[in-house]
This record gives C-alpha cells, sequence and structure tokens, in this order.
C-alpha cells in the first residue's frame, strides 16, 4: 500500500537525517526520530546550537546520501551488545534498560552502502523499523527539512531540552510543493496569531499554560454557539442540567475512569485529608443526577445536556493554543434510554449534528469507530455486548445511506461510538462531533427503569457533543475561515465608516437603527483617513463596512461593502436591515 510505503520512506529519511548530523556533529547524542503525519522528525542534544543555515546543509547531505543507493537491514542483537553500541548515547541507553526491563526483544538497523565484504556501514541506530530496503526507492526530490523546534526528552519538562528538525516527505515533488504551500496558508490561518489579533482570547504567564482567557468578543462567539447547539437540543426534548467541578474519587473508581485517567486528572486534597479530582469528563456526574429517583419505563429517555469546563493535567509539551488545553468547555449531554429507543435517539442527535455543520460551510464524514478484539484489555465489558452495539451503530449508519469509514480500535473504553469527520477550507481533516452508546457505564452505576411488568430493566446511555470542546472546535472555526466568521457568529458584524464629521448625525442614527434590530454594529469616528479606516475593519475581518458620504446622507440609503470585496452596493436603511435579520435568522453562510 501506499501509505505504507511512505511510512518506511519517512522513517528511513529520519535515520538518514540523523546520519548526516553526526557526520557535520559528532558529538550530537541522539534521541529519537519517528514518523509522523506526512514527515518525521528527529530529535537531538547539540553541543552547540544550530540554525536554519545549518538545516539547509544537512538537507542537501540527506539528499546525497539518499541517492547513494544506501541498504537498510535489521539486526537483533543482545542487551550487552546494545550497551556496548550506545555506550556514549546516554537516551539510547535509558530506552534499552527499558527493553530490557520488559524482556523485549532489541533491534538495531544498519544503513550501510555496497554488499559482501564491500559493504560499509555508515550509521546504524536503536530501531525496530520498519525501512525501506533501498534508498533507491526514496524520491530524492520529494522531501525537505522544515523546521527547528525545542522539546523535552520524553515529553516531559523535567527532563532535558532537546532539538528537534521536523521533515517533510513525499511520493513526487509536486505532492511536496502543494502540501508546503497549503502550510504557508496555514500559517496565515494560525488560530494562535489570528485569535488574540482578533481580540478572541489571550493567556496570561500568571494563570498557567492551556489555560486560556475570553475576551468579551471570544466570550460572545462562544455563547452564540453554544446557544445554537442547545436551540437544536431543546428541540428534541433535551433538559439542561448543571454540575459540580470536582468529585470524590470514588465516583471515577466506580466508573472505570480512575484506572485508566487517574494520571490525567487534577487531584485535589482537602484539608481534612479527602481525595477529589477535578473532572475531565462530565457522564459519571450524569449518571449520578438519574440515579437520584427510580424511573418508569414511561419516563425514558430523559436527556440531560450541560455545557460545562473539564480540566486534564496535559503535559506541556502536548499544549497548543486552543487545540490542546488544560482547561475546556464541553458540550455535553446524556441519553438514559432502554435499548429499544438507540436508534431513534441515535437519529435525533444525527439529524442536530448535520444541521449545526453545514452552517459554517463544513461537510461531514462518518467513522464507525469499533474495538479492537485482539486487545480487550482496553475495553469495559464482553466481546458478545461490543458487536451488538457495534452492529447496532453500523445498521444506523446504513439507513442513513453513508458508507462509515471503518475505526478499528478507536471505540472509547466503555463503548462503540459515531465519529463526525469535517474537511476544513485548507482539506484538513478533523474530528469534530461524536455519538457514543455506552452499556458499561449504567452497569457498574446500577442504573435501571421499572418495565410494564413492573420489575427493574437495565438501562444504556448514549454521549452525545456537537462541539466537544468549544475551545477546540474555535480553533478549527477560526483557520477554516480564517477568522471570517459567518456573519451571525461575527462578534462585530457592520462598521458604519461616515467620510467626515459632516456625516456623524447620519451615522449615529444608524447605528441605533442597527441595534435595535439585535444587528452587532460599531462607529468608526472620523480621526483617521477614510482608507483607514476600512482597512482596519478589513484587518479585523468585520463583514460589512458602510460608508456614509454625501450622498447616502441626502438619499437617506447604505453604502455597503463587503470583507475582501471593493465594490459596494448601495441600499435603503429598511431593505439592508430586513436582509440582514433574515440572514442571521437563517444562519446563511
Amino acid at each position: 500500500m501506499k501509505t505504507d510505503k511512505m511510512f518506511n520512506v519517512r522513517h528511513s529519511l529520519s535515520h538518514l537525517l540523523a546520519a548526516a548530523v553526526l557526520e557535520k556533529y559528532p558529538k550530537t547524542k541522539l534521541g529519537i526520530g519517528p514518523v509522523i503525519e506526512n514527515g518525521f522528525y528527529y530529535d537531538f542534544e547539540f553541543q552547540e546550537p544550530i540554525s536554519e543555515a545549518d538545516v539547509k546543509v544537512l538537507e542537501k547531505r540527506v539528499r546525497e546520501l539518499a541517492r547513494e543507493k544506501l541498504s537498510f537491514s535489521k539486526k537483533i542483537i543482545t542487551p550487552i551488545q546494545a550497551s556496548n553500541s550506545f555506550k556514549k548515547e546516554p537516551y539510547k541507553k535509558e530506552l534499552i534498560a527499558e527493553l530490557k526491563k520488559k524482556k523485549a526483544s532489541i533491534s538495531i538497523f544498519e544503513t550501510a552502502s555496497g554488499k559482501g565484504k564491500a559493504k560499509k556501514v555508515v550509521f546504524f541506530d536503536l530501531c525496530s523499523g520498519p525501512h525501506v530496503k533501498n534508498t533507491s526507492e526514496i524520491n530524492p526530490d520529494g522531501f525537505k527539512l522544515t523546521t527547528l523546534a525545542g522539546a523535552y526528552w520524553r515529553g516531559s519538562e523535567k527532563n532535558k531540552m532537546l532539538t528537534r528538525i521536523y521533515g517533510l516527505a513525499f511520493e513526487t515533488k509536486k505532492e511536496l510543493d502543494d502540501f508546503v504551500t497549503m502550510q504557508e496558508e496555514a500559517k496565515k490561518r494560525d488560530h494562535k496569531i489570528l485569535g488574540p489579533q482578533l481580540d478572541l482570547f489571550t493567556f496570561s504567564d500568571l494563570v498557567g499554560s492551556g489555560l486560556p482567557l475570553w475576551t468579551p468578543r471570544g466570550t460572545l462567539v462562544r455563547m452564540l454557539l453554544d446557544d445554537f447547539v442547545w436551540e437544536l437540543r431543546e428541540k428534541h426534548g433535551y433538559e439542561r442540567v448543571e454540575i459540580p467541578h470536582i468529585t470524590k474519587k470514588d465516583l471515577y473508581i466506580k466508573s472505570g475512569h480512575w484506572d485508566k485517567y487517574k494520571d490525567d486528572l487534577f487531584h485535589v486534597r482537602t484539608r481534612e485529608g479527602h481525595e477529589f479530582a477535578m473532572k475531565p469528563m462530565n457522564c459519571p456526574h450524569h449518571t449520578q443526577i438519574y440515579a437520584r429517583k427510580q424511573w418508569s419505563y414511561r419516563e425514558l429517555p430523559q436527556r440531560y445536556a450541560n455545557t460545562t469546563m473539564c480540566y486534564r493535567d496535559e503535559q506541556s509539551g502536548e499544549l497548543s493554543g486552543l487545540s490542546r488545553v488544560r482547561a475546556f468547555a464541553q458540550d455535553d449531554a446524556h441519553v438514559f434510554c432502554r435499548m429499544d429507543q438507540v436508534r431513534e435517539e441515535f437519529l435525533k442527535i444525527w439529524d442536530i449534528i448535520h444541521e449545526f455543520y453545514p452552517k459554517f460551510g463544513f461537510n461531514l464524514n462518518v467513522r464507525l469507530s469499533r474495538h479492537d478484539p485482539k486487545h480487550p484489555e482496553k475495553y469495559l465489558g464482553d466481546s458478545k455486548r461490543w458487536k451488538m452495539a457495534e452492529s447496532m451503530l453500523k445498521s444506523i449508519a446504513d439507513e442513513k445511506k453513508v458508507n462509515a469509514i471503518d475505526g478499528l480500535g478507536e471505540a472509547a473504553f466503555y463503548g462503540p461510538k459515531l465519529d463526525f469527520l469535517a474537511k476544513d477550507s485548507l482539506g484538513r481533516e478533523w474530528q469534530v462531533a461524536t455519538i457514543q452508546l455506552d452499556m458499561n457505564m449504567p452497569e457498574r452505576f446500577d442504573l435501571s427503569c421499572v418495565n410494564e411488568e413492573g420489575k427493574k430493566e437495565g438501562i444504556v446511555m448514549i454521549h452525545a457533543a456537537v462541539m466537544g470542546s468549544i475551545e477546540r472546535f474555535l480553533s478549527i472555526l477560526i483557520e477554516h475561515t480564517a477568522g471570517l466568521f459567518p456573519f451571525w457568529l461575527a462578534p462585530v458584524q457592520v462598521m458604519i465608516v461616515p467620510i467626515n464629521d459632516v456625516h456623524a448625525e447620519y451615522a449615529k442614527a444608524l447605528l441605533s437603527t442597527l441595534k435595535e434590530a439585535s444587528i452587532r454594529a460599531e462607529l468608526s469616528p472620523a480621526n483617521e483617513t477614510l482608507g483607514k479606516r476600512v482597512r482596519e475593519a478589513e484587518l479585523r475581518k468585520i463583514p460589512l463596512t458602510i460608508v456614509i458620504g454625501d450622498k447616502e446622507v441626502s438619499d437617506r440609503t447604505v453604502s455597503i461593502r463587503k470583507h475582501g470585496n471593493k465594490m459596494s452596493e448601495v441600499k435603503s436603511i429598511d431593505a439592508f436591515v430586513e436582509d440582514i435579520v433574515i440572514a442571521v435568522q437563517e444562519k446563511a453562510l
């Protein structure tokens, strides 16, 4: 398969990079060099800093090595041989010690020129593979080294900071060039840059990494998104609930989360010595709302919706803007129902998701995320129950005439799920919404209803997130739209720009009219040039700019310029307001 071939190519290039580094900087200590999406990296401990210019020299040498038809061969070695081979490599010795402790086999890959007696090893590395057989399988023009970055060894800030060199690799130069072009566009859309520029959110060293602070504009956007999700859920019979941000650890022990996630939690110890945790998810709390009374089957489904903060102790090196944070809000919902109600409830959530995402220009694919039967230790419940649940989810996808992607091993530990994947304007695919069937947690908490025969009957639980993490969704949306939100979502929808003070009175009256119609508008005072004020509105990604001059005042009209368009359209104020109100109501793109 093409993906297998490219994995081998990328892995082999990481070794060639390490070989080039040791050739130029012999005292360098080696970290690791794995394959990542679209490329590879290698971590090094250099004796002195290197520059981007040095990376270009290394790239040239890697390209030369790729043309030398070097072979890759695997060799199983003993722990003693491994220790001797890497006696000057502290990071490799650490990995060897771990392999030795696990009694795992230890292997190296040799990169060599020539054959037989003429064979000369130019590089070897602690590695389990796979690699290409020969560098003739690598297109020397299909890769490039891209960036330098700092990276803690093993991702822990307690360890030494190493230098990471990233590389890209594709089958052809055209694929590489296309990807580089897309990356350059992605940089312009980077939410970590655009978010603060548009005054949506900020971070503070005093508050801490991974803890975003939302400005008035950003908070407005969050509220509009959450209100839209609630509007869709309310139509399907959901009720709002609220829960605390902490819990005794007993709740997570009973739910099964403690054993799996205790290292990812923020722990809180009370002055009386009790151990609590900041909640990383909401489902166990919601089970206890359901468990407050005995329900009749006639009262099911019970549908709870809750947008609330969650907290996870992410490692510093894993934090990234809004994409990976320590505090995030989930638009969470849980349905407690009987098994024969699952299909109808899944379809309702499906419809909510497919009404929400087109409002932002996203098309969705679906993945059926199943358990991996080869690793039952990763999941709760027996295989028979898993097969039944997965079959039900597949039938729902079939009913919707969707050819679902097979997500073997992608299930949650308590049940299978339907994951919705959205492609952004740059062609990148993101997992967004999810619907999950859980037959295990209700059993662990002994949740039930009284059935038609007056007997207790076990129920199931559906987990449903439309945006998932609002922070992560906004990181995707900012980059998808380049900060130019759909009109209904823009924190400032209209900027009014009077040409000079003569037009200020008309402009102020227009501002009042727009605000009375619940249109979010601002007035740009005439203390700068017209061109500068129009450019300012463009930079702030305001969808519509209205320029007010003599003609507009005399005709009682507005001259409307859409963002990114130099042409203007003239309308009466009443027609303009009516059009905008309809656009907001319909949440038009």
